[in-house]
């Protein structure tokens, strides 16, 4: 039947789509609360160390629970996560964000943290020194203003924060590229006692060939939603990860992750995770062992 033959029916149809869809977005941003066996925000005698990638589709979003009960969060997803994002820290009992990351200006990363901005505590916001007109970007400065914090850039070299139990640094950018933004991508490394997270950003292979620094990990952070641009055999032979994270929408229209990224990190014995999969997926480390499971339990 040609629906567009039949105006009432295809309005309806239309309805009907607009409105499924509409449910879709916000059942992708909406997190549940993951709590250990402990409970929420409890004392850190056995779990030092939490770090929880967040399902928030299409996008990027990493949570992490510090020794000292401070936070990091390295980026927000898209705008309509940006309050799922905010209810799970709210959840996981804080309400401030001690270390806000940005780590490049695209709304996947950036387009929920007007939101955690404006209805959250902010100690430091770190992004890198590149530029961008959109309205998402435009937005978080403005909320970033509006509270009257400072921007420190984030490039290679700067350490988030150091103390006797942690280690948070930027490894890149050290060369802004305004042509390929995924190529500003603020790439965190997190040191804490003898386990390591390397948080890539969409850092593409241009950026990651010009990391001096030691990108050996434990748990990575697949670059850019799993695509073959962000992660080759000399970054994966750098890194060589036990266990790798891919941030990754359901049936995107990216074909993310690409098939040989998925071959490559198996090839190297990689415990592969994904948040179209896994959902919300939170690693713990208690100063001997990195264990894994599924937040959403």
């Amino acid at each position: 039947m040609n629906l567009s033959k039949h105006p009432i029916k295809f309005r309806c149809c239309s309805i009907l789509l607009s409105a499924l869809l509409f449910v879709m977005c916000i059942s992708s941003c909406t997190l549940i609360p993951y709590q250990s066996a402990e409970g929420v925000n409890d004392n850190y005698t056995d779990e030092q160390l939490r770090v929880h990638f967040l399902d928030v589709g299409q996008g990027d979003s990493i949570f992490v629970e510090l020794p000292d009960k401070k936070t990091l969060l390295i980026d927000a997803g898209e705008k309509s996560c940006g309050e799922g994002v905010s209810d799970y820290i709210n959840a996981r009992g804080f309400d401030t964000v001690d270390y806000l990351v940005a780590t490049h200006p695209h709304s996947d990363h950036i387009g929920g943290m007007a939101y955690i901005v404006d209805n959250m505590n902010i100690g430091s916001v770190f992004m890198p020194r590149v530029s961008s007109n959109t309205k998402t970007y435009e937005n978080l400065l403005e909320s970033i203003y509006d509270k009257d914090l400072k921007i420190t850039c984030a490039r290679a070299g700067c350490v988030i924060s150091e103390n006797s139990s942690y280690k948070i640094e930027v490894l890149a950018p050290d060369v802004i590229d305004e042509d390929n933004l995924n190529n500003c991508s603020a790439v965190i490394k997190l040191e804490c006692g003898n386990a390591e997270f390397l948080f890539m950003g969409d850092a593409e292979n241009e950026e990651i060939e010009n990391i001096n620094a030691d990108l050996s990990c434990d748990v990575l952070k697949v670059g850019h939603h799993g695509s073959e641009t962000s992660t080759s055999l000399e970054f994966i032979e750098r890194a060589n990860p036990d266990y790798a994270v891919i941030s990754v929408g359901a049936d995107n229209g990216y074909g993310h992750p690409d098939k040989c990224v998925c071959d490559l990190l198996s090839q190297f014995g990689c415990e592969v995770y994904r948040t179209d999969i896994d959902k919300t997926i939170v690693f713990s480390y208690d100063g001997n062992l990195i264990k894994v499971e599924n937040g959403e339990n």
